[in-house]
């Protein structure tokens, strides 16, 4: 433990550009993205303080049965604090607006993140983002209201303001990891996130929904896939990516959640796409590659 409690952020917190950080950064978001269509899917209905703690806490305690790794000194409150933010409070917003909006525009809203992110890290890292990168999301985030304006359904408007608490939530979450650092390995930090922020959400859970009286095995599997595949391996790829990636660069690889999500509803909900939101998919997507080897390239 000492050892690993040792390594600096020089070793896990510095920030690269290559080809293989981005990629393995990107599965997070793609993972991300199918979590709306499992939602709908398998977790049992109108439940999100249920499906946040049930995401949490139990890939959370796995991982730390496997690291036994505990945080250290100053990076309790830290901790706690990244744990608050990614987990306690971004989970259950997610899924009040996975709950209550297509898959699609619950990820779509979340395409503001790298204009958020951008701004946060002026404020807090003293960090410019280069016009052309702002540019670059700008760009992504106009295909993305393309995708969305010219769905069928009209937006619930709690649905709404949930995703767009949990985006700035989350980016707040990203700045604060990149100012931090990270003294461990990135699956031992999910570890630590998932299991202060599950022992959060549970004692809410209980209180605000109780426990279903039954649960299926539909969604034992939902509730096996969201917190083994949508949260163990996608978070410990998304906080390997919050060391390695600059801040705005690793925010704009969330434009694959929505394209994602989209092609999820497309393929397991019957959902459609009109020529408009095949039109912002497309720029959504040219957007992502032209960003990112920009910073690629800028590096």
């Amino acid at each position: 433990m000492v050892t690993i409690a040792a390594r600096t952020f020089e070793t896990y917190g510095r920030t690269t550009t290559s080809l293989h950080d981005i990629a393995l950064t990107a599965i997070a978001p793609a993972l991300f993205g199918t979590v709306y269509a499992a939602t709908a899917l398998l977790l049992p209905p109108d439940r999100p303080m249920l499906a946040a703690a049930m995401r949490a806490l139990p890939a959370g305690l796995l991982i730390l049965a496997f690291t036994r790794t505990l945080p250290r000194g100053t990076w309790w409150p830290k901790a706690i604090a990244l744990a608050t933010l990614n987990v306690g409070a971004f989970f259950p917003l997610l899924f009040v607006a996975a709950y209550r909006l297509p898959g699609g525009l619950a990820a779509a809203i979340g395409a503001l993140q790298p204009l958020i992110v951008a701004a946060l890290a002026f404020l807090i890292l003293r960090t410019r983002t280069p016009h052309a990168m702002l540019l670059a999301c700008l760009t992504a985030a106009a295909g993305v209201a393309l995708m969305t304006m010219t769905a069928a359904t009209t937006p619930d408007p709690i649905g709404v303001a949930a995703m767009i608490a949990a985006t700035t939530i989350l980016g707040l979450g990203i700045i604060l990891g990149k100012k931090w650092g990270s003294p461990v390995p990135p699956l031992t930090m999910t570890g630590w996130q998932l299991t202060i922020g599950g022992l959060m959400l549970w004692p809410l859970t209980l209180v605000a929904e109780g426990v279903p009286s039954t649960v299926t095995a539909q969604n034992v599997l939902g509730f096996l896939y969201v917190g083994l595949v949508g949260t163990a391996l996608a978070y410990t790829m998304w906080f390997r990516g919050v060391q390695r990636l600059a801040p705005t660069s690793l925010s704009q690889l969330s434009t694959i959640n929505p394209l994602v999500a989209a092609l999820a509803g497309l393929a397991l909900l019957g959902q459609t796409f009109t020529p408009w939101q095949l039109t912002g998919f497309a720029i959504t997507l040219i957007a992502l590659i032209v960003g990112q080897s920009m910073n690629r390239n800028s590096k």
